[in-house]
């Protein structure tokens, strides 16, 4: 087994290889997650510190393209192709699979059905590069280090341990689409709750300035508006901005909340992605083609409430 070959690669070296980049993608996704949230953040799917997206992902550009490895362009638009492919495939099957959405770029310039971008796909050529001139490399001499008996046992432990994660993290998935409309039903409920608060505290602060909403959205449209209204009117705008921040930061908190009420892994999902939701309800509606229409007829909806 160890010895079968794919594109002059034995089996080992690709295991090995496999867990290696799979915790160096949890590692960055974690790290990159949680100093943005400011809290630590699991971002596998599995509780281990294993993300086999990157796994599969570096693994696939490393064995597609190394007949092309001395040519920095083809690598780097094969990065491109192959890793963006990997990323919309395994996109559609989760979605499909756990009915939500576990990541998504609908908010991106240039994305395609929330799934992919053309950021990210860029990103992925620049990775394809820094992989076979920087990272392999490195990665490669570190399995030599070990004897390949150890490696062979490390590699036979890991995928045990990580059958029996996946196997609990994947029920909980396959479950949690159906404690989602509850949530979303009392999610709801607060959303208009705090709208209100929102909305009350705008007024207020709309009287107190002398600047009714009508009269802010002629002075928008009106280039000889006083500066004193103008500045006050980009104070508000910029108020209302951090109103509608923290109403969506105070929902992700109650959901926290709500999720804490369930299996552990149910509770690391909420936490780690925080589209579930929204995810599960345009699919629900929609399908998961629209989800871009669907968000920003949605943001466009909340910032005329408040």
């Amino acid at each position: 087994m160890w010895d079968l070959a794919i594109n002059g690669v034995d089996f080992y070296h690709i295991a090995n290889w496999f867990y290696i980049y799979s915790f160096l993608g949890w590692l960055w996704e974690t790290c990159y997650v949680s100093v943005r949230k400011g809290k630590l953040i699991n971002r596998g799917f599995i509780n281990g510190p294993l993300c086999t997206i990157y796994g599969c992902g570096a693994l696939a550009v490393y064995l597609i393209l190394l007949p092309v490895s001395e040519n920095l362009l083809l690598l780097f638009v094969g990065g491109i192709v192959v890793a963006t492919a990997l990323e919309y495939v395994t996109a559609v099957l989760m979605e499909n699979i756990f009915h939500t959405s576990w990541w998504d770029y609908s908010d991106k310039k240039f994305n395609f059905q929330g799934r992919i971008c053309l950021g990210c796909s860029l990103g992925w050529g620049l990775f394809t590069v820094g992989l076979f001139r920087v990272l392999h490399p490195v990665v490669s001499d570190f399995v030599e280090l070990y004897s390949r008996r150890t490696g062979e046992i490390a590699v036979c432990v890991i995928t045990v341990v990580y059958i029996v994660d996946f196997a609990f993290s994947a029920a909980a998935a396959f479950h949690i689409h159906e404690r989602i409309p509850a949530w979303e039903q009392a999610l709801d409920q607060m959303r208009v709750e705090l709208l209100v608060q929102a909305r009350e505290k705008m007024e207020n602060l709309e009287e107190s300035s002398g600047l009714s909403r009508e009269k802010i959205k002629q002075q928008l449209g009106d280039k000889l508006g006083r500066l004193d209204d103008i500045a006050l009117i980009k104070e508000l705008e910029e108020k209302r901005s951090v109103m509608m921040t923290d109403i969506s930061e105070e929902l992700q908190k109650r959901k926290e909340a709500m999720a804490g009420k369930v299996s552990h892994n149910m509770q690391r999902f909420v936490k780690a992605y925080p589209n579930l939701n929204r995810g599960y309800k345009i699919h629900k509606k929609y399908g998961f083609g629209k989800r871009k229409k669907d968000a920003e007829i949605g943001r466009a909806s909340c910032r005329e409430r408040v």
